[in-house]
């Protein structure tokens, strides 16, 4: 396993045993993560997101990962998040791709791919079914999940 390779084992083996502060270490001060729920965060909010989803867990969160690959720059892994989503108590299994890109021995840019209809429909049972593939749900998706980090920040 080269050095890339060990950065992302080290980030999903502490996001497994919720350690949100080794996941931290993992990322460059300049880090941009990109996802479906949250869209673009920077910085320390990229942290301060792990932290939250680790925290509302409540220890009910089961991190699994897989086909761990990097090269000097770039990385990918396929990680697997097996949790209830607080709002509605409901169980969800997201399956994501994730791919990263490397700067000073550090994660500079991470960027999770995951369906979001297959993820609605879980999170939000018929609801999700009918609407979760709609730009205007996952747009209100974004919306709370911002806020709710927003909210997170301000209590921490």
């Amino acid at each position: 396993m080269n050095s890339n390779e060990n950065l992302i084992t080290k980030f999903y083996t502490a996001f497994a045993n919720a350690d949100y502060k080794t996941m931290s270490e993992c990322y460059h001060p300049k880090v941009h993560f990109i996802d479906p729920a949250f869209g673009l965060l920077k910085e320390e909010q990229v942290s301060k997101m792990w932290e939250m989803l680790i925290y509302r867990s409540k220890g009910n969160l089961k991190i699994e990962f897989s086909n761990v690959k990097a090269d000097d720059f770039n990385g990918s892994a396929n990680w697997k998040a097996t949790y209830n989503f607080t709002r509605t108590n409901r169980n969800v299994i997201n399956e994501i791709a994730a791919e990263f890109v490397f700067q000073d021995g550090l994660i500079i840019k991470h960027t999770d791919n995951f369906d979001v209809w297959k993820w609605s429909k879980q999170a939000f049972g018929l609801t999700g079914y009918l609407l979760g593939w709609t730009g205007f749900f996952q747009g209100k998706i974004q919306k709370q999940a911002l806020l709710s980090l927003k909210k997170f920040q301000q209590t921490k």
